[in-house]
């Protein structure tokens, strides 16, 4: 005979939504604490899906990823171009290629998004993702010589 268990998450679902929210998306744990059989313990989770009500906006369902603040591990982080580059405004087209790269390291490591200046670039350059400046203990995965951004040359 198989022992049936049953667990209930209790809490505000206005909080939670919020809260779960404000942190999706973004490389950032949260501490679960679990009660079993009067011993509580933490785990260290992210979430990968949350699944909203689109009229109450609540939460429907939230996907938590146990995960270890010691080991490194792979994520995808977005980058957000910044500043106007130099061969815009001298008549050339920018290239978003990639808004995204993936990066190895440890949670507490891993920033929630890389910004990347654009300004000096001037027509006919690229920026390749081994140019992204990434911080100490965080390496590339995505392939270094892959394009993110581009700047064309002017039409003649």
């Amino acid at each position: 005979m198989s022992k049936t268990e049953i667990s209930i998450l209790e809490c505000n679902t206005k909080d939670l939504t919020q809260g779960l929210l404000s942190i999706h998306r973004k490389n950032a744990f949260i501490n679960l604490e679990i009660d079993e059989d009067g011993k509580k313990t933490v785990r260290h989770v992210i979430t990968r899906e949350i699944q909203t009500d689109p009229v109450q906006d609540t939460v429907l369902h939230a996907d938590f990823y146990e995960v270890s603040l010691d080991k490194p591990m792979e994520f995808q982080v977005p980058l957000k171009y910044v500043g106007k580059a130099k061969g815009v405004d001298l008549g050339g087209d920018m290239t978003i290629v990639k808004n995204k790269v993936t990066v190895s390291g440890k949670l507490l490591d891993i920033p929630d998004l890389i910004e990347v200046d654009v300004a000096p670039l001037d027509r006919g350059a690229t920026l390749t993702c081994k140019d992204l400046g990434l911080s100490a203990g965080v390496s590339l995965v995505t392939n270094p010589d892959t394009v993110c951004v581009s700047i064309s040359a002017a039409a003649e």
